[in-house]
């Protein structure tokens, strides 16, 4: 801290030492931040939101939206007729906020998807970081010009928190928390799981399990309604 002036957290009045977080321009100890980020009330404008391609988890038609928001990517780049489809769910269940990923394949897998979709990433089999490029080179090996569809976690700003949006082009696993892994997929799902900006494997690993789970559950059943 500068100078002599002890300062407090103003939401718990612990003294501060070592670190110094603003929360709403009150500073605030490392845990009352990730708390209050974590509980903070999040508000969303519908209609902007899928002007956008995104959803939010608290809006009751999340699913619906975000199926229509899925058929409409894949109508202008999938060829159903010529392309297999793969689902890569990228995460890890060693992280709450990362688990996003392989809850969203185990979920897949428990669906009756037609035999054009396989699906990579589960809870028992994840596909992470240390094996990503690997399972890169098994798609390419096994598939000629397959259409995939990667689902990560993702984190962003506070009033993002709670949003899943669905985007064209590849996945860019890990720029979250500054990692270089490989790109994939021709379409990408990502659902903002936590705020991004301050030491960001540690707010992942303290990401509310509820959010994540509320996520994996939309974005499963949105896809496999899509995919069927």
């Amino acid at each position: 801290m500068k100078g002599n002036r002890q300062m407090y957290c103003q939401h718990c009045g612990m003294s501060l030492t070592e670190f110094k977080f603003i929360f709403a321009d009150q500073p605030v100890c490392q845990q009352c931040y990730l708390s209050l980020q974590n509980t903070s009330s999040t508000t969303f404008d519908r209609q902007e939101l899928l002007s956008r391609d995104r959803v939010h988890i608290d809006d009751p038609l999340a699913i619906s939206n975000l199926k229509k928001i899925i058929n409409r990517q894949l109508e202008l780049k999938y060829h159903s007729s010529t392309q297999k489809l793969i689902v890569t769910c990228v995460g890890t269940d060693r992280s709450t906020g990362d688990a996003l990923g392989p809850l969203v394949g185990s979920k897949l897998t428990n669906f009756r998807l037609n035999n054009k979709v396989d699906i990579f990433g589960t809870l028992e089999a994840p596909v992470h970081a240390t094996n990503l490029e690997e399972k890169i080179e098994v798609i390419q090996r096994t598939y000629n010009n397959p259409f995939i569809i990667a689902i990560d976690a993702g984190l962003g700003k506070n009033k993002s928190v709670g949003s899943i949006s669905v985007k064209h082009g590849p996945l860019r696993p890990g720029s979250g928390v500054n990692k270089d892994l490989p790109e994939i997929g021709n379409l990408h799902i990502t659902g903002l799981v936590n705020v991004s900006g301050y030491m960001e494997y540690f707010v992942l690993q303290s990401t509310r399990l509820n959010i994540v789970f509320k996520m994996a559950k939309i974005i499963s059943y949105a896809l496999a309604k899509s995919l069927r």
